[in-house]
C-alpha cells in the first residue's frame, strides 16, 4: 500500500470541497475521492439561494455564521460567492419568521408592494408585504466548484468508493475498484451514496432520497442590474412553495419547486411522468408570476435530493470509529460552516453539539 494523506473526504460536491478546503487551511493532508466530475451530483447547477430564514433559530444562527465564512472564501478566492441581490420572501410563513431573524441580528425587514417591485423588477404586481433578507442572495455554485477544484487539484482521487470500514486499529479502510487504503479519519459527503456507505460500515443514517427538477428562463429584454432571489409561499400565482434565483449577470432566472419526486430505495423513479408535470408547472408559474421572463425554459436540470425525516432544513453529522458522515437537505448555503465543523472534528476536535443527530437540528 502506497503512502496516503491522513484524512480522506469522499465526495467532491459542495460539502466535500468545503471540507477539504477547511482541512487544507489547517495544514492537514487530504485525499479527496470523486467518481465523476466535481460538483456534478447533488450539487449540480446554478439556482441555489442563500437565505437566513428557517423555523429553527439554531439554523438561523448557523446560516449567519456560514455567511461570514462565505465572505472569507470570497477574499481567498477573489470572486463573488454570494450575489448582492438579496432574498425576497413572500407569504405568511415568511412574515412569521421575521421576528426570529431580527432576534438573531439578521438584516431582514418587512417591505411593501413598492419596494417589492423595486427589488424584483421581473415579478408581477404583488399587493401584500414581503420580507427582504439583505445579506441573502444567489450562491455562485459553478464558481465555487471551479475555484475549489482548482485549489484542491493535487488532492483528488478520481475513483468510485465501494466501501468504507473502521478497522478496529484506529484507522478507517477505503476500498475502490483498484486498491484499498487506510486513513486516520474518513469523512463521507457522498450525497445519494451516503446512506449506502454508512450502512456498509455498520451505521444507519436515515437519509431519504428523492429527485428534483429546476428550470432556467431567459429574461425578456434588457437584464436588470439587480434582481432578488425569490422564496414564494404566498400562493398568489398558483404553486405555494417556489424558489428562484438569478444567474450571474441577471440575464437568466432559475425556478424550482420545493416539492420533490419520490424514488424507490434502489434509486429508480416511481413515476417518470412527474418530470414533465413539474416542468409544465414551472412554465405556468413563470407566465403568471414572472412576466419579465421568456416563458420557455432554456435549460432544465435534473438532480438528486436527500433529506432527513424531521425537517426540510435538517442536517446532521454522525461519528463512528473514525468515520464522520454528513447528511441533510438545503445545505448548499451551509457548506462553509459544515466543512469547518467536519474539519475540526477530523483534526481531533468534537462534533458540534447542535450538528449531532440527537439535536434534531431544523425542528422548531
Amino acid at each position: 500500500m502506497r503512502n496516503r494523506p491522513d484524512i480522506a473526504v469522499i465526495g467532491a460536491g459542495c460539502i466535500g470541497l468545503a471540507t477539504a478546503e477547511a482541512l487544507a487551511e489547517r495544514g492537514e493532508s487530504v485525499a479527496l475521492y470523486e467518481s465523476g466530475r466535481p460538483g456534478q451530483g447533488q450539487s449540480a447547477g446554478q439556482g441555489r439561494v442563500f437565505r437566513h430564514a428557517a423555523d429553527d433559530p439554531r439554523v438561523v444562527s448557523l446560516a449567519a455564521e456560514s455567511r461570514e465564512l462565505w465572505r472569507g472564501l470570497e477574499e481567498r478566492l477573489g470572486e463573488e460567492m454570494i450575489s448582492r441581490d438579496g432574498v425576497l420572501a413572500l407569504g405568511e410563513a415568511a412574515l412569521g419568521r421575521l421576528s426570529t431573524l431580527e432576534e438573531r441580528g439578521i438584516h431582514a425587514r418587512r417591505i411593501g408592494p413598492d419596494e417589492i417591485s423595486e427589488r424584483h423588477p421581473l415579478l408581477a404586481g404583488f399587493g401584500g408585504d414581503g420580507v427582504f433578507d439583505e445579506a441573502g442572495g444567489a450562491i455562485r455554485t459553478l464558481s465555487f466548484i471551479r475555484l475549489l477544484s482548482q485549489r484542491l487539484a493535487d488532492s483528488f482521487e478520481f475513483d468510485e468508493v465501494i466501501a468504507v470500514r473502521p478497522t478496529g486499529a484506529e484507522t478507517v479502510e477505503v476500498r475502490v475498484p483498484g486498491h484499498r487504503a487506510e486513513y486516520s479519519r474518513v469523512i463521507v459527503c457522498a450525497g445519494r451514496g451516503t446512506a449506502q456507505l454508512a450502512r456498509g460500515a455498520g451505521l444507519d443514517v436515515p437519509v431519504d432520497l428523492a429527485c428534483h427538477i429546476r428550470s432556467t428562463f431567459e429574461v425578456a429584454g434588457e437584464a436588470p442590474d439587480r434582481v432578488a432571489c425569490l422564496l414564494d409561499s404566498a400562493g398568489e400565482w398558483g404553486d405555494e412553495s417556489v424558489y428562484a434565483a438569478p444567474a450571474p449577470g441577471c440575464d437568466r432566472y432559475s425556478i424550482g419547486l420545493a416539492e420533490v419526486m419520490e424514488v424507490r430505495e434502489d434509486g429508480s423513479v416511481v413515476d417518470p411522468a412527474q418530470f414533465a408535470a413539474h416542468e409544465e408547472r414551472m412554465i405556468e408559474y413563470a407566465k403568471r408570476a414572472l412576466p419579465g421572463l421568456n416563458p420557455q425554459p432554456v435549460e432544465i436540470l435534473h438532480c438528486w435530493a436527500t433529506s432527513l425525516p424531521w425537517n426540510e432544513d435538517a442536517f446532521a453529522i454522525w461519528e463512528h470509529e473514525g468515520l464522520l458522515i454528513v447528511g441533510g437537505h438545503n445545505i448548499w448555503k451551509m457548506a462553509p460552516v459544515i466543512g469547518a465543523a467536519l474539519a475540526e472534528a477530523a483534526a481531533g476536535g468534537e462534533v458540534r453539539e447542535e450538528m449531532r443527530p440527537e439535536a434534531r437540528l431544523g425542528e422548531a
